[in-house]
């Protein structure tokens, strides 16, 4: 606003604004989750010293790091988690390789996608577990059956995630590729697979929480070695102490995972 002599006027009806178009993207405290865990422990510590709770249905955090020292110095601790991080690792390997493959299938072939997404939605809402005793028939009793039950759950939510990622990919850059005579190989190595990335990443996520279920039921079912047979016979026992030992145990775990894929996000995903 200028006056009669051209200066600039401060108009009283002007106020500053503060920006709100920075996008939505939500930041984590570094230590926050650390700071709030401790302080759940602290207080279950507290709890259990001063006899609050009955240590038999909920024992202090420093029974359960004492019961897992003891099953370390004991060597039992070792054997049943290298037990059961086998199994999760060679199906956790064989279902995600199947489900990565028929995923991009699924998504870049109409044959492909009108056959495998009546077979997926057909087969997914079955419970894998349910699958164990056919499977023992089938396999035989041993380390197959638990393998291929981790391996059926892991294998239908890559794929599921896999097919999504790849409609998700804007078909724009797709036929920008094509008007240049990109091969088809090149379109899907350079185009796709990065466009499906994150999708495929979560559910990575989601898989590993899948197999880490399985694995506990399956060998709550039959094994003799592993955390779920652990973590049963421990119930069975009313030793409560070893039980929230096997939990911990498998929390960490599934903390550990968590970590690796993100530490993958940030390596994969370097343009987000």
């Amino acid at each position: 606003m200028l006056d009669r002599a051209g200066t600039p006027v401060k108009d009283e009806t002007t106020r500053r604004v503060r920006f709100r178009g920075a996008g939505f993207v939500p930041a984590s405290s570094r230590f926050g989750g650390w700071i709030a865990l401790a302080l759940v422990i602290a207080l279950w510590q507290a709890a259990g010293s001063a006899r609050l709770v009955n240590p038999l249905f909920l024992p202090a955090p420093s029974a359960i790091v004492r019961a897992i020292y003891e099953l370390a110095m004991s060597g039992a601790l070792w054997q049943h988690l290298s037990a059961s991080l086998l199994r999760i690792g060679v199906g956790w390997l064989l279902g995600t390789v199947a489900g990565v493959v028929v995923g991009f299938a699924i998504g870049l072939s109409r044959l492909a996608r009108s056959v495998g997404i009546t077979f997926i939605s057909a087969l997914f809402p079955i419970p894998k577990i349910a699958l164990l005793p056919l499977l023992i028939l089938w396999l035989g009793i041993g380390e197959e059956p638990k393998i291929a039950t981790i391996a059926l759950g892991v294998f239908f939510s890559t794929a599921i995630s896999v097919y999504s990622g790849v409609d998700a990919v804007p078909r724009n850059l797709i036929r920008m590729a094509q008007s240049f005579n990109v091969p088809f190989a090149t379109i899907v190595r350079k185009v796709v697979w990065p466009g499906a990335l994150p999708a495929i990443l979560a559910g990575f996520r989601i898989t590993a929480s899948v197999a880490l279920l399985l694995v506990v039921s399956a060998e709550m079912i039959g094994a003799q070695y592993g955390i779920g047979a652990f973590v049963l016979q421990a119930g069975n026992l009313m030793q409560t102490d070893q039980l929230l030992a096997g939990v911990v145990i498998l929390s960490v775990f599934g903390l550990a995972v968590g970590k690796v894929i993100g530490w993958l996000e940030v390596r994969l995903l370097h343009w987000r």
